[in-house]
């Protein structure tokens, strides 16, 4: 008998959302591959989740509860029974809420999964039930979206289907190969018809070795080649002066401020020579209709929102928002107008034993929360969708909140990573092949349904069932904790929004993806081509007087005394082969991320050759990574592909032990990338 065909969605932290075809015979996967028919996937996957049934099959999958028998961090456990788990679980959460407050009680989850019901369905209603401090949830994409709403008032973009119809594609902070790689073949189709191909990053990486030219900016520059930008644009009346004057306010103090970033100043911010910048705003400006890919790289700086908010306004002064394959794109992900309040249930909170809102603790400063936050303190920490020991910055401030004794941690996992060695309880997850879900895109517009198309393995649950495991056993009587999964669907799509127009679970169940309602007939969607921004006036609103660059303080141009002390500047891209730490128990992906690659006359100057371990630190910490001495990064910048698993390494760390909590401009993101550092020869 042939296989039996069923349809699943990729639920991994990627822009392309990816519709699934799974061959299935006698219960169990035999093939994974692209669905053909989705407008964005075209039958392809990635070379990550190409692999994916390795993972699902894989000997080393969580199948049973477990409680831990030895010290916190060793990784040893026993195995116990749900019904241990769950008693367990609720008595030290009650007990812990009722001594210290329910907001003793924080929960840390982000983008293990992306879909609505198993990342912020049932877990949400549970933890505003109980009164638990809110997780502000910025560590990858909040400065970026806080820029996109200063420069759109939405978080609209760019469709990937158009990026066929552009002359001129910027890829800007944007690995699209490894990041991005469903909309590679729309910028194949537009250059085998003429299209121009650039990327600009600190970092060539195999999007940036395959463009038509690569532009090394320092890391954090963005705002200002993006200033520098406009004032060619501007000073050579290159600006679409029709579209400016209807769609834009704010123009002649643009005109002004721009004036402040000639090429020369601007050359010797971001690196890149002034008659390159004249030279790419010109084409920018004059190339019709031109395009931006930005991505989450460039607002892990510093001043990350300012960045994203000073690019996101050139497509406005040149006009190109009015043309099918012109604009930008860095997120789509505010088309996706669900009813989030049915899911989440924010109103539960005044429900809790505190009877309002729960303070909010920001994420990207877990160790500090665990170690300095007060009144009341920290003293239950319930992860799911996430792997902070790995991926949370200042690593070791990290480690030593979750080596605390009274500190009660709960895991839910498919693997035992390195936060799961720091759990009291593990409890086994569902992957997403095993578990209804409905999921939105922040790189296109399609919004899809999946059913389980695989069995649940060993006593493995979804995070829905298991977070209404625990509110029964809380004893939350409300009815939402009962609620099925259909019964959540059909409250998250109970939208007035237009985008959300008629749009059913049934139809998701017969069509498995539809298209949101943006344009009709299948027209392209052009959000801006007439103004209608989200902001106050509905124009794009230039707010020139705001506008403005500060190198970060750990770069080249900023902190002087921390720069003679630590004169590299470290950024640590995603790897073209992991998903964060998803992958990371793969000895090959491993390998991949234990590389650090160097600048040739940097390398010299500390007499470091490919293949030599080198020890990379500052005053947080240490880790230990192999040299690879090549022409990816200009000199004084370092890279470092994430996220290695600290366990795989010999230090039992990862690049994140050297990064900081210090936050962005704007958000409250994570600064990944702007991060100082020495490097030197190890002896080990």
């Amino acid at each position: 008998m042939p296989p039996e065909v069923r349809h699943s969605v990729c639920a991994l932290d990627c822009p392309d959302c990816c519709s699934l075809l799974i061959n299935v015979e006698n219960g169990k996967g035999s093939r994974l591959r692209g669905d053909p028919d989705h407008p964005v996937t075209r039958g392809f996957l990635c070379g990550k989740v190409a692999r994916y049934l390795e993972r699902e099959y894989s000997p080393d999958r969580l199948l049973h509860p477990q409680r831990r028998v030895g010290s916190k961090g060793e990784g040893c456990f026993e195995r116990i029974t749900w019904d241990e788990a769950l008693d367990e679980i609720a008595e030290k959460l009650t007990s812990i809420a009722t001594e210290f407050g329910p907001e003793a009680v924080l929960p840390y989850s982000y983008g293990g999964s992306m879909g609505y019901l198993q990342g912020s369905g049932m877990d949400r209603r549970f933890f505003h039930r109980l009164g638990a401090s809110r997780l502000d949830r910025t560590i990858c994409s909040a400065a970026g979206g806080a820029g996109l709403m200063d420069a759109l008032g939405v978080r609209y973009g760019t469709e990937p289907e158009q990026f066929r119809h552009a002359k001129l594609i910027l890829a800007w902070g944007a690995n699209i190969l490894g990041t991005n790689v469903h909309l590679w073949p729309f910028i194949v189709e537009a250059r085998r018809h003429g299209a121009t191909f650039y990327t600009i990053d600190p970092h060539q990486n195999r999007t940036g070795r395959l463009s038509d030219k690569h532009f090394f900016i320092n890391p954090g520059s963005d705002t200002a080649l993006a200033l520098g930008m406009m004032h060619v644009i501007v000073g050579e009346n290159l600006h679409d002066a029709d579209y400016v004057a209807k769609y834009t306010l704010g123009f002649d103090d643009l005109r002004e401020r721009v004036t402040e970033y000639p090429p020369e100043r601007v050359a010797a911010l971001t690196g890149i020579a002034k008659d390159e910048i004249v030279t790419l705003a010109r084409e920018y400006a004059t190339t019709r209709p031109s395009v931006i890919r930005l991505n989450y790289g460039l607002q892990r700086s510093e001043r990350g929102a300012m960045a994203v908010r000073a690019i996101s306004l050139l497509p406005a002064l040149t006009g190109s928002w009015k043309e099918i394959g012109g604009g930008a794109q860095l997120s789509t992900s505010g088309a996706f107008q669900v009813n989030r309040n049915a899911l989440e249930r924010p109103d539960l909170q005044l429900r809790s034993p505190l009877g309002r809102e729960a303070r909010i603790v920001n994420m990207s400063q877990l160790g500090m929360a665990l170690s300095e936050l007060e009144n009341p303190q920290i003293h239950a920490l319930v992860v799911y969708n996430s792997n902070p020991a790995a991926v949370a910055p200042n690593q070791n401030s990290v480690l030593k909140g979750l080596c605390r004794n009274n500190l009660f941690t709960v895991v839910l996992e498919q693997f035992q990573t390195d936060t799961a060695d720091f759990a009291d309880i593990v409890l086994p997850a569902t992957t997403f092949l095993e578990h209804t879900d409905v999921y939105f895109a922040y790189g296109h517009y399609h919004l899809q349904l999946a059913r389980p198309v695989l069995p649940a393995p060993g006593e493995t649950k979804s995070n829905v069932e298991i977070f209404r495991l625990l509110a029964g056993r809380m004893g939350f009587d409300d009815a939402c904790f009962t609620e099925s999964e259909d019964g959540m669907v059909r409250g998250l799509l109970d939208s007035s929004h237009p985008f959300l127009k008629d749009i059913s679970i049934e139809e998701l169940d017969r069509e498995h993806s539809v298209r949101l309602r943006v344009a009709s007939n299948g027209d392209a969607f052009l959000p801006f081509a007439q103004g209608g921004f989200g902001t106050p006036s509905g124009k794009c609103e230039f707010n020139a007087c705001t506008l403005d660059y500060t190198p970060p303080a750990e770069s080249r141009h900023g902190d002087a005394a921390l720069r003679s002390k630590y004169p590299l500047e470290l950024i640590s891209p995603k790897n073209d082969d992991s998903m964060n730490s998803t992958f990371g128990y793969r000895p090959d992906r491993d390998h991949e991320t234990s590389v650090l690659r160097l600048h040739v006359s940097d390398a010299e100057r500390r007499g470091i050759s490919s293949g030599d371990q080198v020890r990379i630190f500052n005053d947080r910490g240490s880790c230990l990574l192999g040299a690879e001495v090549d022409g990816s990064v200009p000199a004084g910048v370092i890279c470092a592909p994430s996220t290695r698993w600290p366990k795989m390494s010999p230090q039992r760390s990862n690049v994140n032990v050297l990064t900081s909590e210090r936050l962005t401009d704007k958000g409250g993101g994570a600064t990944f990338y702007s991060c100082l550092v020495q490097v030197e020869k190890s002896g080990d």
